[in-house]
């Protein structure tokens, strides 16, 4: 099995499972539901990208192509999740928002046909920058965990 897949893909995981418990810290509440969604902290996808990239620069060295394009696109990946994504989920929170002011003023104009939606609009999609780079100093550490294992197997 390819090394590099298994450490990213347990990355991935293992934050998803972290998710639990941050939010246990910051709710109070146990709830299982954060292992299944988007956002928060920390950032899976930095984890994944982060501990790949760490992987290979380890095993391959820093200057060799395929830790360039680990660094390239998980650099993408976490702009893509703490920009873009966190910002779809902003405009998402202000429709849900608007939506529930229209319903509230329908009221007083019985002629404004309204249909209220059956669920609101996915508001977490992405990360904070701290969430971001919560999840990458994560994916690092466990990155460079995994190679330090792998080294101490074949010796």
């Amino acid at each position: 099995m390819n090394r590099g897949i298994v450490t990213a893909l347990s990355a991935i995981g293992i934050a998803q499972g972290l998710k639990i418990l941050t939010h246990k810290k910051d709710t109070g509440d146990w709830d299982w539901k954060p292992l299944f969604q988007t956002g928060g902290m920390p950032s899976s996808h930095s984890a994944g990208v982060a501990s790949l990239a760490t992987y290979v620069a380890a095993n391959r060295g820093t200057r060799h192509i395929e830790t360039a394009l680990a660094v390239v696109f998980g650099s993408i990946v976490m702009y893509d999740a703490q920009g873009i994504r966190r910002h779809t989920g902003e405009i998402a929170r202000l429709v849900n928002d608007l939506e529930d002011n229209i319903e509230t003023i329908s009221g007083d104009f019985p002629s404004l046909e309204y249909v209220k939606r059956d669920k609101d609009l996915k508001e977490l999609l992405g990360h904070q920058p701290t969430e971001v780079i919560g999840g990458a100093v994560f994916g690092i550490l466990y990155g460079l965990a995994s190679a330090l294992m792998e080294d101490r197997k074949e010796n």
